[in-house]
């Protein structure tokens, strides 16, 4: 009679087994994939949402002046965007629009089509703006919200993004852009105040809040973005373009109380502004040609670690471990199992009826010193772990937004607010109690779901 240590243990790996592991690779390729497409159309958001911030500011003066000024550079920029919009269309219809491509994300597609939707109507926008029917500031809300749907789609793509590393360019991304567009709604309003040659204490505290806006947005950028990104954010806050908009922002709030002012400045104004949003734009080509480099970079190491398990998989035949405990969960110490085993002196019978201690320490070297197709299965198990660990820290920033979203809305809802007002009161309740804005959304969330539950 064979004893244990005699017993040649064969582990025998189902064709299932093997073909599930592969399977798992392969949707983790697939996914990798779409995140990468979900990538190329960040690209063309952010262009169409820069083409857009700059109609926006020309047709703004363009109207507070009564057609007299900026008519020309409104049709350069419409043009721009019309281009924009052209490239953005295309790029949605050969991603997301054909048999090939059925695996996009609800929430993003959903997200795309309200955009598309406000697009639809932008050349009506455009006629009313030209035949000077609309007020500045019924355009200006309208390419904010045209503005904000686009951002949107860029926010739902980080946040079903599935690899750390991406999701981290993409919250920083988001949020320079929502930085960026809180200074292209300071260019608009600053643009109507200087064009209608006067401003007043509600359109400078407008101002103001943009202000501390884009300051809140930058910080969230900093804390996510690389290096690199941050170091060229230090150099446009050191700028000449830094230095006049603060200078305009300090000659802005000095006419609060209504004092008359040249409309030619609102050119000055507009061209400042500009110079500074532009400077953002080279920020944000440089954090999306990141993106778009780490996109392709994590399907090529999928596509050739795919290709090695398959060379692997190949290369294994039955293993044998001469102990008797072949290498598998089922022998494997540090998977969970049974609760506090550890605790456990756990006996090894032979066939005799004898008895003699496991050394658990041993165990585990013997499994440790092959190399196998289970070896595989926890890599790649532990890299999900990993993954899904690293994810979560990522996306707390877009928890964090929408838990700010959140209390906008119950405070619009409390109060008859707009978005922009309710935003403008967690900043002050925030600014008066020296708190982050994301523990004033906290506490406004919680106040209301208790009252909800009385």
């Amino acid at each position: 009679m064979q004893t244990n240590h005699e017993i040649t243990a064969t582990t025998h790996y189902s064709d299932a087994t093997k073909r599930f592991l592969l399977a798992a690779k392969r949707a983790e390729i697939t996914v990798l994939e779409q995140l990468s497409s979900n990538c190329r159309i960040v690209i063309s958001v952010r262009n169409m949402v820069h083409a857009l911030q700059r109609e926006r500011g020309a047709t703004n003066i363009y109207l507070a002046s009564k057609g007299d000024r900026f008519a020309g550079q409104r049709a350069t920029h419409i043009e721009a965007s019309c281009e924009a919009e052209s490239m953005l269309r295309s790029q949605l219809k050969s991603l997301y629009l054909t048999d090939s491509h059925d695996t996009a994300n609800p929430r993003l597609l959903s997200s795309i089509t309200l955009a598309l939707q406000g697009i639809d109507y932008l050349p009506v926008l455009r006629e009313q703006a030209k035949n000077l029917t609309l007020s500045p500031l019924d355009s200006t809300r309208a390419y904010c919200r045209l503005v904000a749907g686009l951002l949107t789609v860029i926010f739902e793509a980080a946040d079903i993004a599935s690899d750390p590393v991406i999701t981290r360019l993409l919250v920083a991304l988001f949020n320079f852009m929502q930085g960026k567009e809180y200074a292209g709604q300071e260019r608009a309003w600053g643009a109507i105040g200087f064009a209608e040659t006067h401003f007043d204490k509600r359109l400078c505290d407008k101002l103001s809040a943009l202000q501390h806006a884009q300051q809140h947005h930058f910080a969230v950028f900093n804390e996510f973005a690389r290096t690199c990104h941050k170091e060229a954010y230090e150099l446009l806050d050191g700028s000449p373009a830094a230095h006049d908009i603060n200078q305009l922002r300090k000659m802005i709030a000095q006419l609060a109380d209504g004092s008359p002012i040249a409309a030619e400045i609102s050119e000055v104004w507009f061209d400042v502004a500009t110079r500074r949003i532009d400077a953002m734009q080279e920020i944000e080509n440089k954090l999306t040609d990141s993106l778009t480099k780490e996109a392709q970079t994590k399907v090529n190491n999928a596509h050739h670690e795919m290709k090695n398990h398959q060379r692997l998989i190949e290369s294994f035949t039955d293993e044998h471990a001469q102990d008797g405990s072949p290498l598998t969960m089922l022998f494997d110490p540090s998977m969970p199992g049974l609760v506090e085993d550890s605790d456990l002196s756990l006996q090894q019978h032979d066939m005799t009826g004898s008895s003699k201690n496991t050394d658990i320490s041993e165990q585990t070297q013997t499994l440790s010193a092959h190399r196998s197709f289970y070896d595989l299965l926890r890599g790649q198990a532990q890299y999900i772990e990993d993954m899904s660990r690293e994810l979560e820290e990522a996306k707390r920033a877009i928890t964090e937004h929408k838990l700010v979203d959140r209390a906008k809305l119950i405070l619009m809802q409390q109060f008859q607010l707009n978005e922009n007002d309710a935003y403008r009161k967690l900043q002050k309740q925030a600014m008066n109690e020296h708190k982050k804005l994301t523990d004033i959304a906290a506490t406004v969330v919680e106040i209301s779901n208790r009252a909800n539950q009385r």
